[in-house]
């Protein structure tokens, strides 16, 4: 008797059984909002009723927040289980590649474990060397497919949010301006209002979008035997909230609503409850396969957060902010549950600076008119200053983030311990963002490898030391010149950074070592030289600053985009450098070199295509 058929026959009964055994997963994301934009996390005025009704069927969690405030590095983060700012894809928009050997996608993995996995439609890792798509079986979304291909992974991608969904006319909106919960940030003016009503119409698109995809997993009667996931990539959307670090770039809902077939997995006793765990979207991935029973590779640094052996609670969430857009900055903030910390690495970088994006909103626009006309108050128009070097905020009183307690008495032990871990996250997970973007670049190119595998090599990032560095020249301490001129001499070119942003900060004290200022105009980092230039403007010596970022421009620098930054941060203007920006064609971020371009008007921003 042939048994062959029978052992395929009793195979395939035993791999349909246990698939059968084994959850569905339904991710639903959306784009750009924050909690204070839903109802069930205490907005009165948001219209959420699909999203609320989930959260009472499901779990909410309260403490959920983005490693980034902006798309690409955030779903960079999610998409490896591996923070963007250690494998050098924090920039947005970059594309840098990644060592795709050692590091592989989540859904890799849970293809391998038997799940058919798709994604509808957005990616948008922000990792070269790898199509997005490759890692999905379809992009494609068909509720019959799914039916037979259980187990399946699905994420749906939600754009009815995204920030592009606040621009455009904000009159004549179904949501009323008056029915608004502003930010104290934010002033109460008309056009701000309008904005907040529009995009409140926006969330209600999208939670009757949030309907539809719960309505179908029903009709196809796999409601019972699938996890639904709900929450956004990042925070947003008014201006700062999005890009930036405080509560609204990064407090995120997330509701995860799991089957009474699944109760092992619950959270809680009961469904409908608040989860006070704190969560980071580093996390997510390494859950997703631990619930799925897929392999977890050790590569993965976030910890297991949901089912009967999820890891102990973390204590601490970090997050970070490199350049967005055309724009150059570097940030990081750490978290418990009460309290935020953030450390401005570039504390001369007004944080209001404009951004094309953003500035395509009305209420920014608005904003920022209300500003020039005198009319904001200290905390309406501490958005369009510079930065303190350290902010910390009572996120439990002070959810805006406005009331800075960094210098309290009464707050050190707090911000010596958020300081301390901040430290010690950055060496546990190789914070790649001590070196200057473009610098860092080109480093990694000279030694040809990747961020990642660099910063992981001592010998080309000592870390150590530039974290000291950093320390040194953000204490702002006139007694430290000596110090910081000494960094000036090190072989390596991020130090020497570091020793002349110390120069910057304390420029007025530093008039007796300009000498040693100018020689850096020759450096060989140009980084090096731009914040040298930079400095002496700040310590009047203008014509060898101009004639430094001439220079620069002329040569097509790496460092260009970072240059004509820094000719918008001084004030006075770019037409000293009118022919070299317009002849600037730099390769490093050269689309936003071009931004640039069009922001000091000198090139037009191309027309809009109608729509036939």
């Amino acid at each position: 008797m042939n048994i062959r058929p029978i052992a395929i026959v009793l195979a395939l009964a035993t791999f349909q059984c246990v698939a059968a055994d084994r959850p569905n997963i339904l991710w639903l994301t959306s784009e750009d909002n924050s909690v204070n934009w839903v109802g069930c996390y205490g907005n009165p005025h948001a219209d959420t009723p699909n999203i609320n009704r989930l959260a009472q069927e499901g779990f909410q969690y309260m403490h959920c927040y983005a490693n980034a405030p902006v798309c690409a590095p955030s779903r960079s983060t999610w998409i490896t289980g591996i923070h963007a700012i250690s494998m050098g894809t924090a920039p947005m928009r970059s594309r840098y590649d990644i060592p795709h050997d050692q590091i592989k996608y989540y859904p890799d993995y849970l293809k391998a474990a038997g799940y058919h996995c798709s994604n509808v439609r957005k990616t948008d890792y922000n990792i070269g060397g790898r199509g997005d798509d490759e890692c999905w079986d379809t992009t494609k979304l068909d509720w019959r497919v799914l039916k037979q291909k259980q187990p399946f992974f699905q994420v749906i991608n939600l754009a009815e949010s995204h920030e592009s969904r606040a621009f455009g006319s904000v009159e004549n909106t179904k949501h009323s301006p008056e029915d608004t919960r502003l930010a104290t940030y934010h002033p109460d003016i008309l056009k701000m209002r309008e904005n907040y009503a529009h995009y409140h119409d926006a969330m209600k698109k999208l939670d009757a979008k949030v309907g539809v995809m719960l309505k179908a997993l029903k009709l196809n009667g796999m409601a019972e035997n699938t996890i639904v996931i709900y929450n956004s990539d990042h925070g947003g959307v008014l201006p700062r909230s999005k890009r930036f670090l405080f509560n609204s770039g990064t407090h995120c809902p997330l509701i995860i609503r799991v089957p009474k077939r699944l109760e092992d997995l619950w959270p809680a006793e009961q469904p409908g409850t608040q989860v006070d765990r704190l969560v980071s979207f580093v996390d997510m991935p390494k859950t997703w396969l631990k619930i799925t029973g897929a392999e977890i590779p050790a590569v993965m640094q976030g910890q297991v957060f949901l089912g009967p052996e999820a890891d102990p609670e973390r204590e601490y969430h970090v997050s970070f902010r490199e350049r967005m857009d055309e724009r150059c900055d570097n940030v990081r903030a750490i978290r418990n549950k009460q309290f935020l910390y953030v450390r401005n690495y570039m504390p001369f970088v007004p944080r209001g600076q404009h951004l094309t994006y953003l500035w395509k909103m009305e209420a920014t626009r608005a904003w920022e008119a209300w500003h020039k006309a005198g009319q904001t108050d200290a905390v309406t128009g501490r958005w369009f200053g510079t930065k303190p070097m350290e902010e910390l905020y009572d996120t439990s009183k002070d959810p805006d983030n406005v009331v800075n307690l960094i210098d309290q008495p009464e707050y050190k032990e707090v911000a010596d311990e958020l300081r301390r871990e901040l430290r010690n996250w950055q060496l546990k997970v190789h914070d790649s963002g001590l070196l200057p973007e473009a610098e860092r670049v080109k480093r990694a190119a000279d030694h040809q490898t990747t961020v990642h595998e660099m910063v992981r090599n001592r010998a080309q990032y000592d870390l150590v030391a530039y974290l000291d560095a950093s320390d040194l020249a953000l204490q702002q301490d006139s007694g430290n010149l000596a110090a910081l001129l000494e960094l000036l001499e090190h072989k390596d070119s991020c130090i020497r950074y570091w020793g002349m942003v110390g120069c910057y900060l304390i420029a007025a004290d530093a008039k007796s070592a300009q000498h040693r200022i100018r020689q850096a105009l020759s450096d060989e980092s140009h980084v090096v030289r731009a914040m040298a230039a930079y400095t002496l403007y700040r310590q009047d010596d203008t014509q060898a600053a101009t004639a430094c970022f001439k220079d620069l421009l002329k040569n097509n620098s790496y460092a260009s985009l970072l240059v004509l930054n820094m000719i918008d941060w001084v004030g006075a203007g770019p037409d000293a450098y009118r022919d070299e920006i317009i002849a600037c064609t730099a390769k490093h971020c050269s689309a936003y070199v071009h931004r640039m371009k069009q922001y000091f008007g000198y090139i037009k921003a191309p027309e809009k295509k109608k729509k036939k």
